[in-house]
Parts: C-alpha cells; structure tokens; sequence
C-alpha cells in the first residue's frame, strides 16, 4: 500500500519528466492508490533524498504493463535498467501471459531505449478527452449501480466478450477491482435487459472510463452511445473533466467516443517484451 507521500513523490517526478519530455506518461493513478497491503508491483529509486526513478506494474488478469521513469538530471547511469530488471525478475515469478512496456509515443528517448530490449511494437492507444457537446438521452436505455451476484457475473463475461480476457483472468480481475477500488461500476440496460457496463474512477478531480463493453449481440443498436451519453452527463454535472482510452486498432470504439464528443489529446506506444 503506497503512502501519501510516496503518491506525491511519484507525482512530481512524473510532472519534472513530461514538463521537461514534452509528453504524458500513463501511471495509473487510480491503481497506484488502490494498491495492496504488502504489494511488490512499485520500485522506487531515490538518491540525495529525492525520488529519481519509479517503475510501476500493473496486472490485468495474465496481463501486466510496466511503464516508469527516471528524473532529467539522473539519465544514463542506468537506473532504469535495474528497475526494470528487478521489476521483469518479479514479473516472470508469476508466469504472466503477457507483459507490455507502455512508453509515450512522443518519447524518443523511451523508444531509443526499447531497441534495446527483446521486443516489438503491439499497439497505439490514445488518451480522449470530453469537449463540451450536446447529448441526446434514450429512456429505454439506463444504466445503474452492479449490486447483485447476476450482475458480477454479466460484468465478468463481458470482460471475455468484449477484451478477450480467459473465465478466470476475469474473475480475478474483477475480485480485485471490487476489494481495492473505489470505481464505480454500473451495469447497462437496454429495454429492461442487461446490456453492458461500464465503470467510473472518480480521482483528483478527474472522471476516467473503463472497462466499457456491450454484449455482442446488440451491438451496432446504437445501445453504447446512449449509455456513454449518459455517463457523461453524469459526471459533466458534477463538473468534472471526462477522459478515456482507446486502442487505435479499435476503430469502431474510436468512432463511437468522438461521435459523443471525446477527442484525443495523447497516445501511448506497447510493446511486447519477449520473454
């Protein structure tokens, strides 16, 4: 479990880092403060008492991404190739499906430094932001808090459906959300059915989408606009900026998020990291 002092050190490093890069880094900082009693998933490195290299991991069932950072004024005395030595040694006990590196895809350096590693390119992602646009809602289609045992397993199949997560890496998954995450998780109804869902992390004065998925077979019924619309006049009542991430070779998603008004601001680069 990170300290409030530890989230405000990686915070002003990760600010020193875009400030002088020209770029954002994806740290997950819903996750950062949710984290576990005991966890391993953070590695700090500090030199004249000051936070100057952090990596973090981050699970998503037999999935995990690393993504981390070292201060200007530390580089090339190989910080974070230890960290991110340590951190695959940790990995690798755990018999991960996958791992990710995420770097910025404006971060030169970060792509200077993955030539180095047994990697290659997977996929963009983009960071969209809410531009204030007008909205239309449909009655028949509503979404409300997931409270039942039914509405936990349409949640965890629709993480199969829509993300291609195995039974069990989405069970897990959403066990961990549910014991250490203050997300809000909402399930879609379409005509009085269960529809989809959706999920709402509400944190330093921002709303963030994820998890947002409609079962196959009523796709393209127009049921994810409506339910997106009404997320976001939600959370637009509350006065709160709205972001979300996409994957570029999501077209249809994409699509869907700038029709309701969301245009990206950022993007991120994966790699996969052969093991």
């Amino acid at each position: 479990m990170l300290t409030e002092v530890q989230l405000n050190e990686i915070k002003t490093l990760q600010e020193i880092c875009e400030q002088e890069g020209g770029f954002h880094l994806k740290l997950n900082f819903d996750m950062l403060k949710n984290r576990a009693e005991h966890s391993k998933e953070d590695l700090f490195h500090y030199e004249d008492s000051k936070l100057v290299g952090f990596l973090g991991s981050y699970y998503f069932g037999s999935k995990v991404e690393l993504c981390g950072m070292v201060h200007p004024d530390y580089r090339r005395r190989g910080i974070f190739s230890k960290l991110l030595e340590v951190g695959l040694k940790e990995v690798n006990s755990q018999n991960f499906r996958t791992i990710l590196l995420n770097a910025p895809t404006d971060s030169q350096s970060a792509k200077e430094f993955l030539k180095t590693l047994p990697c290659s390119f997977t996929v963009a992602e983009y960071q969209m932001k809410w531009q204030q646009t007008e909205l239309t809602e449909d009655p028949a289609v509503t979404v409300r808090p997931s409270v039942s045992n039914e509405d936990a397993e349409a949640e965890i199949k629709l993480d199969v459906l829509g993300f291609g997560l195995y039974d069990k890496e989405a069970r897990q998954m959403h066990q961990e959300i549910v014991e250490n995450s203050s997300d809000q998780r909402y399930i879609i109804v379409a005509n009085e059915k269960t529809a989809g869902k959706i999920r709402i992390s509400e944190s330093n004065g921002e709303a963030w989408i994820y998890g947002f998925a409609i079962f196959p077979e009523l796709r393209g019924k127009g049921i994810g606009r409506k339910a997106l619309s009404k997320v976001v006049k939600m959370e637009d009542q509350k006065e709160l900026p709205i972001f979300l991430e996409v994957e570029a070779k999501n077209a249809h998603a994409l699509g869907l998020y700038e029709s309701c008004g969301f245009k990206s601001y950022h993007s991120q680069d994966y790699y996969e990291y052969q093991m």
